[in-house]
């Protein structure tokens, strides 16, 4: 069945997808497939733009992937919605950081030290 247009979904159908894509991109560090870790990285940011162009309300629909079980939609949720919750997502991202979970340790630690440094570009 072919996927509908990310424009045709709901709020909560792309914060599902987005946590799907994490869950797939999790298993995809698992096996060390690194291009596949990008695609999937592109098309979270493909479903952040489209709640980007929707307003502040549908973005917020990431923050509520902060508890999410699995570390990498975690800590995704917390690096595409860090301007939207910045105090929220800092701890998320800050637990992830102290966790030691190979790899999203490392990725948590990157961020938060490139959000400090202003490297990243929050919006």
């Amino acid at each position: 069945m072919k996927k509908q247009p990310l424009s045709k979904l709901t709020v909560a159908q792309l914060a599902d997808r987005f946590a799907e894509l994490g869950l797939e991109q999790y298993e995809a560090h698992e096996e060390d497939d690194i291009p596949r870790v990008n695609r999937l990285y592109r098309k979270m940011d493909a479903i952040d733009e489209e709640l980007r162009a929707r307003g502040r309300e549908a973005r917020l629909a990431l923050v509520a992937l902060f508890d999410h079980p699995n570390v990498q939609v975690r800590m995704q949720a917390a690096r595409f919605a860090f301007a939207l919750a910045p105090e929220a997502a800092r701890k998320c991202l800050q637990a992830i950081g102290d966790s030691g979970m190979p790899p999203q340790y490392l990725y948590a630690r990157l961020a938060l030290q490139f959000i400090d440094d202003g490297t990243a570009k929050l919006t």
